[in-house]
């Protein structure tokens, strides 16, 4: 079971870092992202013609954060985590893609695949 405190602060900030790595080359990208707590996984978006998106591809093990930001030392707070990335499809890619433009009215899925980080190790420092 997930601790409340890391549901609640997935759900209060809409930022990620996401890194790969492919042949020990490691590379962060940051991406707006919804949290779906009933499949315990972070949805966002990527391009195929991203470097991220493309090393999804070749190694869909991943590690990422989310970060308060503060400029007061004692309140630094974040989540680490480690997760596995695909492509959802069928009622996944349609509950993923609800979710994400219900977050982020604004933003055009076009030209964009919709993914999902099954999230499977955290760490809330």
């Amino acid at each position: 079971m997930i601790d409340s405190r890391i549901i609640k602060f997935f759900r209060k900030h809409h930022v990620l870092t996401i890194a790969t790595s492919v042949n020990n080359n490691p590379w962060c990208a940051n991406c707006f992202y919804v949290y779906l707590e009933e499949e315990n996984s972070l949805v966002f978006t990527s391009g195929g013609d991203t470097r991220h998106g493309q090393e999804f591809e070749l190694n869909n093990i991943v590690a990422g954060t989310v970060v308060l930001e503060t400029m007061i030392l004692g309140k630094i707070r974040g989540i680490q985590f480690q997760g596995i990335v695909s492509e959802p499809i069928g009622e996944s890619l349609s509950k993923a893609k609800r979710a994400y433009l219900l977050r982020f009215p604004c933003c055009s899925l076009n030209g964009y695949q919709v993914m999902v980080s099954k999230t499977y190790k955290y760490k809330d420092d």
